[in-house]
């Protein structure tokens, strides 16, 4: 780790038991690192997908979150799509852990951004928000920190039950210009750093924001993937208080451990929307590249916990019904 990293993340406060597993699994992920590309992007890939199919990976989740999305699919089209998912996941396995060897070079490498002098033009001297997903490696959108090093990504990351892996994943974001910032204090640390930035570089917050959040009673619901669907709504709000611009922001991949990532500005900062329109394009332009590459988002994920009304009310009377 650089020295910057080591400063933005300090020794945490591990029992030394904890302290042992995490050093491990440092060492697993720096050895695994080191392997030749064909070696963990055409042996160990393919090992990993086997045992997941052979574990049946929440393959319940799986196949039910492809069902009610595609519909009118036939049961072949599905198939496909969850064997392209199963691949698709091994391969952001060796991609996290291939990133403990990275250099600030290597980081550059893997990911490609498409237009990139128009979108260093459009956000140069401004702070801006990216909504991501977990669509593709996910964990590469924070490399535009070192693609610009002229900003500096804020990355918001839900915390892991387990403080080793969640400090495991601390070591493999915290690079030069990735700071990487808890949810519950991303709003204090972002207002804290807003006029000023962050070492005199301008700041990019950006939020994988097709997580599963809590229900409230005033949750707006969106229709998304054919279901009754709420979003986190922080990039709206903070966008709208602060007037700052708003891109999509999502990955292609071009081959195994490389990929495209690809900007699409969707709130300029200044435009008058309606309450929820900026999520609204999110969520549109969200569920357009996941219908054009359905292997790339990740349907293990339990989205749809959370009923809607409607949902509530529909399944009330098909109760009646029967």
């Amino acid at each position: 780790m650089s020295k910057q990293s080591a400063v933005k993340c300090p020794t945490p406060d591990l029992s030394f038991g904890q302290q042992v597993g995490l050093e491990s699994l440092w060492a697993f992920c720096r050895i695994f690192a080191a392997l030749p590309y064909w070696v963990r992007y055409h042996v160990l890939e393919y090992f990993i997908c086997a045992i997941l199919r052979l574990l049946r990976y929440r393959y319940k989740v799986v196949t039910e979150n492809l069902r009610r999305s595609f519909p009118e699919k036939s049961d072949a089209e599905l198939h496909a799509i969850r064997r392209g998912f199963y691949r698709t996941l091994a391969e952001i396995i060796v991609d996290t852990l291939s990133i403990a060897g990275f250099s600030e070079q290597k980081c550059r490498e893997v990911v490609v951004v498409k237009d990139l002098e128009k979108q260093k033009g459009q956000v140069a001297g401004r702070n801006w928000i990216a909504l991501t997903a977990h669509l593709g490696c996910w964990e590469y959108c924070s490399f535009w920190g070192m693609v610009d090093p002229s900003q500096v990504v804020v990355a918001v990351y839900h915390p892991l039950r387990s403080k080793v892996f969640d400090e495991l994943y601390k070591r493999l974001r915290c690079r030069t210009n990735i700071y990487p910032v808890t949810m519950k204090n991303a709003l204090l640390f972002y207002l804290r750093h807003y006029e000023q930035g962050i070492d005199g570089k301008n700041m990019v917050l950006g939020l994988i924001s097709d997580q599963n959040p809590p229900r409230h009673p005033d949750s707006h619901w969106f229709r998304f993937l054919n279901r009754d669907t709420i979003f986190f709504d922080g990039g709206e709000k903070l966008a709208l208080r602060l007037n700052l611009p708003v891109y999509f922001t999502w990955l292609r991949r071009i081959r195994p451990g490389y990929y495209e990532m690809n900007f699409e500005l969707i709130y300029d900062g200044e435009e008058k929307v309606e309450p929820n329109e900026i999520t609204e394009r999110y969520v549109r332009r969200l569920e357009q590249k996941i219908c054009e590459h359905p292997e790339l988002w990740m349907w293990s994920h339990k989205r749809w916990k959370h009923k809607s009304p409607a949902d509530l009310a529909r399944m009330e009377c098909e109760q009646q019904k029967s």
